[in-house]
């Protein structure tokens, strides 16, 4: 399920190994679209050690999913500063879509 919260995300260059997997993966993105499936995840990641071997070894996850976290990326103030920014607009559409949704008209 996506994190609510961006700020609670992991860092990108964090290493994290899913629920039932064997391999480790490296975080490279947070928040992606997977345009095929029309739905987002919290994060887009690439099998570690090996790196990005193509457009079809980028795996898509949420938070959830995440079994154990090997390594915690780089932590910022400038990475503070976007999650910040991220955080605001994603309230504001939750904001949006709750104000057209027509089960809220009273």
């Amino acid at each position: 399920m996506l994190t609510q919260d961006v700020r609670k995300l992991l860092p990108i260059g964090s290493v994290v190994r899913l629920v039932g997997a064997q391999k480790y993966l490296m975080i490279f993105g947070i928040r992606q679209t997977d345009t095929k499936e029309n739905r987002e995840y919290d994060y887009i990641a690439v099998m570690y050690p090996e790196g990005n071997l193509g457009e079809n070894l980028r795996f898509m996850f949420d938070h959830d999913a995440i079994e154990e976290i090997l390594f915690t990326g780089y932590e910022s103030v400038q990475r503070q500063a976007l999650l910040d920014k991220l955080h605001t607009y994603f309230e504001s559409q939750n904001q949006q879509k709750r104000n057209n949704n027509p089960d809220n008209v009273k």
